[in-house]
């Protein structure tokens, strides 16, 4: 029974979440079409009200820890959900993403993710797509901020392990940026796909910083670990075990 409430209470929630998406847009548009800052202002304030209805519809509350970078900064995230793309965007001050083209032509998210420079790649060619992402990054330099790439290049369900793909490792040696990692645990309670939100604490943590200079194996064998470990333990916190299963069912 208390199950079924709470899927009902998800649905709505769902449904109020992508009604809200174009109001928003529409509402932002004319400012956004011509400034960035603009941009970033809609897609905050969208963020915000999902944060704020998934609290008091679904019980569902976020949370930041760490540090987020004001400055220049590479951000590898771990990626579970759309939840996490909200909470990593709203806490930093000028962040941008590393995507697949596909998300190009999404509505209304589409059309943000252009006019905020976000980084389009072709995850079928994976030499051609590197190459291509390195220069792109490179010409959209100019305005300083955060770029933000999953470094598992997909949502990665909880528990489940895949390797960290060498791009992450590219960017790091070409940009010579302080890299800032992000764990998370939002996959235990909004998963990547279906309708019901479990209530709990959704946690985005920004981790030690990562200082330039490292070898590539020597980083990317760095970030994995401490990506990896800090997520298995606020799973574990939400109420997951990655190694075994969920402990509330």
């Amino acid at each position: 029974m208390m199950y079924a409430v709470q899927w009902c209470r998800s649905l709505l929630f769902v449904i109020q979440m992508y009604v809200m998406m174009p109001v928003i847009g529409l509402a932002f548009a004319p400012w956004a079409l011509f400034s960035k800052r603009g941009a970033r202002l809609a897609c905050k304030s969208y963020s915000r009200w999902v944060f704020w209805t998934a609290r008091w519809m679904v019980g569902l509350r976020t949370e930041v820890r760490g540090t987020p970078p004001e400055g220049e900064a590479l951000i590898p995230a771990k990626h579970q959900s759309f939840l996490d793309i909200m909470m990593i965007f709203t806490a930093l001050p000028t962040a941008k993403f590393i995507m697949k083209r596909q998300i190009l032509w999404m509505p209304v998210i589409g059309q943000y993710a252009r006019l905020l420079d976000c980084v389009a790649v072709d995850r079928g060619k994976r030499g051609a797509a590197i190459e291509k992402m390195v220069k792109d990054v490179d010409a959209g330099r100019a305005e300083p901020g955060q770029l933000i790439i999953y470094s598992q290049g997909t949502r990665v369900a909880p528990g489940v392990r895949m390797p960290y793909k060498v791009g992450t490792g590219v960017l790091y040696e070409q940009l010579g940026q302080t890299c800032v990692p992000v764990a998370t645990n939002v996959g235990v309670l909004w998963p990547k796909r279906g309708i019901y939100r479990k209530p709990g604490v959704a946690v985005v943590e920004f981790l030690d910083p990562i200082p330039p200079g490292l070898d590539r194996e020597t980083f990317m064998q760095t970030l994995e670990e401490a990506v990896e470990t800090r997520s298995d333990a606020l799973m574990r916190e939400a109420g997951f075990d990655p190694d075994g299963t969920d402990r509330d069912d």
